[in-house]
C-alpha cells in the first residue's frame, strides 16, 4: 500500500508539473492538489479518499485541456483571417501603386506633350514677331545702295594711307608727294560724282568722306611728325579733334538707329539712318591742312624744309583746326536723324 501511495503521489506532481509548463492551473485544482498534500498521512491511512481527489483533478485538467485547444483553434482561426485580409491589403496596397504609377507616367506624357506643343507656339511667335519687326524696320529705316562710286573712292583713300605712311618713313618723299596728289584728286572727284551723278549720292558717304580725309590726314602729320618735319603739338591737336568727331559719328549713329539696336544691324551699312554734314570752316580747315602735309612733303624734294612760310603755315592750321571744331558745338545743321515718310 505504501509503495501504491507513492505511485499516487508522484503521478499527481507529475501532473502538476505538467499543467505548470502549460501555464495554466485553476483554483480549483490548486486546492485540490494541496489537499492532498497535506493529508498526505490521511491518503496512506486512506488510499479510497485519496483515489477520488485525484480522479476530480484529472477530470478538471482534461476540461481545461480542451478549453485550451478551443480557444487555441479560435485564435489560429483569427490569425488566419487577420492574415488573409493583411495579403488583400497588400494587394490592393500594391494596385493602387501600379495605378498611381500609370497615372504619373500618364500625366507625364500629357505633360510633356503640352510643353511641346507650347514650345511650339513660342518659337512660331517669336519668328512671327521678328518678321513683323523687320517689315517695321524696314518701313522706318531707309534703305540704300553703299556701293558708289564716290564711296569707292573714300575706301581706296583710307586703304592707302597706311601704304603713304610707310612711304614716309621709308624717306621716299616723291612717291609719297604723287600718293597724296592722287588722294587729293580723289577727294575732289568723289564730291563732284556724287553731286552731278544720278544715284550716285548716298547717305553713307556723308560719313564716309569725312572719315577717309581724317584717316589720311592723321597718317600724314604722325609720319610726318615722325620725320620732325612737322610739330608735335600741331598733330596731336589734329589727331585729338579728328578721333573726337569721329567718335561723335559713332555716337550719332547709335542714337539714330531704331530699335532693336543689335551690331549686325548697328553696322549694316545699307540701313541709312542719319546724315552728316560738315561745317563750312570745317572743309577750309580740310583745305589748309592737305596744303601744309603737301607742302611739307614737297620741301625736302626741292629743298626748302625748315622755311619760315612752313611756320606760318602750321599756326594757320593750328588755328584753322580750333575754330573747326569750336564750329562742329555751335551749329545746329552739322547732322541730322533719317526717317522714311
Amino acid at each position: 500500500m505504501k509503495f501504491l501511495s507513492r505511485c499516487v503521489f508522484l503521478r499527481t506532481i507529475t501532473s502538476r508539473c505538467a499543467n505548470e509548463s502549460s501555464g495554466s492551473i485553476s483554483n480549483v485544482n490548486i486546492r485540490s492538489f494541496m489537499a492532498i498534500t497535506t493529508n498526505r498521512r490521511l491518503a496512506l491511512r486512506k488510499p479510497h479518499v485519496f483515489a477520488s481527489a485525484v480522479c476530480v483533478y484529472s477530470s478538471d485538467n482534461k476540461k481545461h485541456f480542451f478549453n485550451l485547444e478551443k480557444k487555441t483553434g479560435a485564435l489560429k482561426d483569427v490569425l488566419e483571417y487577420k492574415k488573409e485580409q493583411l495579403k488583400d491589403t497588400e494587394h490592393r496596397i500594391r494596385l493602387r501603386g501600379e495605378e498611381i504609377v500609370r497615372d504619373i507616367k500618364q500625366q507625364k506624357e500629357i505633360t510633356g506633350q503640352k510643353l511641346r506643343e507650347k514650345k511650339e507656339h513660342l518659337i512660331k511667335d517669336i519668328l512671327e514677331t521678328k518678321a513683323k519687326v523687320k517689315e517695321r524696320l524696314e518701313i522706318v529705316v531707309e534703305k540704300e545702295n553703299p556701293f558708289t562710286i564716290p564711296n569707292i573712292l573714300c575706301m581706296t583713300r583710307i586703304v592707302m594711307s597706311p601704304y603713304l605712311g610707310y612711304v614716309i618713313l621709308q624717306d621716299n618723299y616723291t612717291l609719297a608727294l604723287g600718293l597724296v596728289t592722287f588722294a587729293g584728286i580723289t577727294d575732289l572727284l568723289d564730291g563732284w560724282i556724287a553731286r552731278n551723278w544720278e544715284g550716285q549720292s548716298s547717305k553713307m558717304g556723308s560719313f564716309l568722306d569725312p572719315l577717309a580725309d581724317k584717316v589720311l590726314i592723321a597718317t600724314l602729320f604722325v609720319s610726318l611728325t615722325w620725320q620732325n618735319l612737322i610739330p608735335l603739338n600741331l598733330t596731336l591737336l589734329i589727331v585729338g579733334r579728328d578721333v573726337a568727331l569721329v567718335a561723335s559719328a559713332f555716337v550719332i549713329r547709335y542714337m539714330s538707329l531704331p530699335p532693336p539696336r543689335t551690331l549686325s544691324r548697328y553696322f549694316d551699312v545699307t540701313h541709312a539712318t542719319a546724315q552728316l554734314a560738315p561745317t563750312f570752316i570745317s572743309k577750309v580747315n580740310t583745305a589748309i591742312q592737305l596744303l601744309l602735309v603737301g607742302t611739307t612733303l614737297a620741301s625736302p624734294v626741292f629743298g626748302y624744309a625748315d622755311h619760315p612760310a612752313l611756320h606760318a603755315l602750321c599756326a594757320v592750321t593750328a588755328v584753322s583746326t580750333v575754330v573747326s571744331a569750336v564750329s562742329y558745338l555751335v551749329s545746329k545743321d552739322t547732322y541730322k536723324f533719317l526717317k522714311k515718310s
